[in-house]
């Protein structure tokens, strides 16, 4: 191990005696942040403080930046399939603390502990994919292009990498970012969010463990917006990886390439569900719900809206049958197994939907979670369905992350589209139907980068990018998959004459 475990990560896994702030690490080592302020991180479940998040700095950014910098040249030079090798033991490590990590993803964000589990999981599996690296970083090339001339095309890293993560997936969205940008011969600054960063920093005590991946290579630095602002501005970072709400997605896009820094900033997300009729109902439901209220609706491909085609019949059931299933789900804390609906983040973020919904005079609320007790932090709102008759309302239009499904009605699959397409964002889409020729033309026609056919969730699986469109991305290189390869490396095409 390259540095002793702290006292307060120790307390993170047993009964902590007192909450200290959280250190940072860099360098291959534990460090106190240098600035004085720290903000408290909630358990959303109990409203109880776990731990101090202290807010660094721009002295604390340039100390992690620099120690990336330093050792960036000679982790650069370490054979890719060794690189590889080092991945692989962050996997082997991940996997033997899998349940550690869900336990403590349900504790800092409140996901139900089944919503954790699936998320650590497909965190390993970003890390197993970017363990093909030696396949994935060759280049390609072609001989005699002129008399005794030959070209190539290599890929080099682009040198030191930022991450900037977001609440809603405290584990698995730092491994879309850390594996792929060290597989490929950067080394890597994390920033975690300070709303529960305490999976990132169980995360870098593992990377502390691995004795393959060198100090300076993965750092860890806490905090908010001077954190960010640091990362952004300062001169030693080349590339930014982003995941947060559409604003700052579009601020990190415009401050990165002020400073000569490629981005790619994965942003809001305002999703659809299609439910054509003939729909099997049985299965749609089921999925629309779990779509609409797992991780109370905080997830980037949650299906906010249930888009209904056809009759006023059919639509009326489609209706009830949510309505009625709704009704039947459990609010509770994300650690009791019987949890359907999870805490919010925060009491902010319950208001926030509250709100939002108290503004809405003209829609008919079929379901109101507001009054349910909202619990010792005040996080806990009941599943909400909301019907608007205006397509163009906030309701239907704005993200609002939480626990609240918003029914439209539309005659056709066309009207559909075109109510889909009206978006300002593209994250995902789905549609609900037996028939391959709606399938078709929807997939087809819909303005979204990740669809899914009778799917409600179609978050592709890593050796594929997360593809958003329009104001769901800034950047032209997604997270994961090939994008991930082509947006940590630049290329370099070498003529040769002997």
């Amino acid at each position: 191990m390259k540095s002793a475990v702290s006292s307060q990560q120790s307390a993170d896994r047993g009964v902590a005696t007192e909450v200290r702030a959280l250190p940072n690490y860099i360098g291959g080592a534990w460090v106190e942040a240098a600035g004085v302020e720290a903000i408290d991180d909630i358990d959303p479940a109990t409203g109880e403080v776990a731990a101090r998040v202290p807010l660094s700095g721009a002295a604390d950014v340039d100390a992690a930046v620099r120690a990336a910098r330093e050792a960036q040249p000679a982790w650069r030079a370490v054979p890719p399939q060794k690189r590889a090798r080092a991945v692989m033991a962050l996997r082997e490590a991940l996997w033997a603390h899998r349940e550690d990590l869900a336990q403590l993803v349900t504790a800092d964000m409140g996901k139900t502990i089944d919503d954790a589990r699936g998320e650590v999981v497909r965190g390993i599996e970003s890390t197993e994919a970017a363990t093909a690296i030696p396949h994935l970083l060759k280049g390609e090339n072609l001989e005699g292009v002129a008399s005794g001339v030959d070209v190539e095309l290599v890929r080099q890293p682009v040198g030191v990498v930022a991450g900037i993560t977001p609440f809603n997936f405290p584990c698995m969205i730092p491994l879309w970012f850390l594996p792929f940008a060290i597989a490929t011969g950067n080394t890597f600054v994390l920033k975690p969010s300070e709303r529960d960063p305490r999976p990132s920093q169980r995360i870098f005590e593992l990377v502390d463990a691995i004795e393959e991946i060198p100090p300076g290579v993965a750092s860890l630095v806490h905090g908010a917006h001077d954190a960010v602002n640091g990362l952004l501005d300062h001169p030693e970072v080349d590339a930014i990886s982003f995941v947060g709400q559409a604003s700052t997605a579009r601020y990190v896009a415009e401050r990165a390439a002020a400073t000569g820094k490629r981005a790619q900033a994965l942003g809001g997300a305002k999703n659809s569900m299609v439910v054509m009729p003939d729909a099997d109902l049985g299965k749609a439901v089921p999925a629309m719900l779990g779509s609409a209220f797992g991780n109370a609706g905080q997830r980037c491909l949650a299906g906010s809206v249930a888009v209904l085609v056809g009759d006023s019949e059919f639509q009326d059931a489609v209706r009830d049958a949510l309505v009625s299933e709704t009704a039947e789900m459990t609010l509770g804390p994300g650690i009791d197994p019987d949890t359907d609906v999870s805490p919010l983040v925060a009491p902010e973020a319950r208001q926030r939907i509250a709100d939002a919904v108290d503004r809405a005079t003209a829609a008919q609320i079929l379901l109101d979670g507001r009054g349910a007790d909202p619990g010792p932090a005040d996080t806990l709102m009941g599943p909400t369905i909301v019907e608007v008759a205006e397509p163009e309302s906030e309701l239907a239009r704005e993200e609002l992350f939480g626990p609240l499904l918003i029914l439209v009605r539309v005659p056709d699959i066309d009207a559909a589209l075109e109510f889909v397409n009206g978006s300002r964002y593209g994250n995902a889409s789905a549609i609900f139907t037996s028939s391959g020729d709606a399938a078709r033309a929807y997939r087809y026609g819909v303005e979204a980068g990740m669809v899914g056919v009778n799917v409600g969730v179609p978050a592709p699986v890593a050796w594929f990018p997360f593809a958003g469109w329009k104001d769901s991305m800034e950047g032209d290189l997604h997270a994961n998959g090939r994008d991930a390869v082509e947006f940590y490396t630049r290329t370099k095409v070498l003529t040769s004459r002997w």
